[in-house]
């Protein structure tokens, strides 16, 4: 039985481990050793930043909104709060684009948010 080679197969997956490392500084994108490890180091960044960015936005747009509602007379928790009672369903994410980008319709939607808590007490 003839010996199988895999020469073929083997340099297609380094070959493709080190254009995935085309960039990297030093050593790092040219030897395969090295350039594997790093390859490996910067998928499972990708994988957790990927979440992470999920939540350092939704902490920027919460920093944004808290801004324009002191602004506005009222704190971050009872706005959420108050736009909850009004039936107001905005995410964070509108609410911060509002708040940069309309702030005539920000102050629409604290007013509001303002009197449902009046009628709540």
């Amino acid at each position: 039985m003839p010996r199988v080679k895999n020469s073929v197969a083997t340099r297609a997956r380094r070959k493709a481990i080190l254009k995935l490392a085309k960039g990297y500084f030093g050593s790092k994108h040219t030897i395969y050793k090295t350039a594997h490890e790093q390859v490996m180091h910067s998928l499972k960044y990708a994988y957790r930043d990927r979440r992470q960015l999920k939540r350092e936005m939704r902490k920027l747009w919460i920093a944004r909104v808290n801004a324009a509602a002191r602004m506005n007379d009222i704190s971050y928790s009872k706005l959420m709060h108050g736009l909850k009672l009004a039936d107001i369903q905005v995410n964070r994410k509108m609410l911060s684009e509002m708040a940069i980008h309309d702030p005539k319709g920000f102050a629409t939607v604290v007013e509001k948010a303002k009197k449902a808590l009046d009628k709540a007490e």
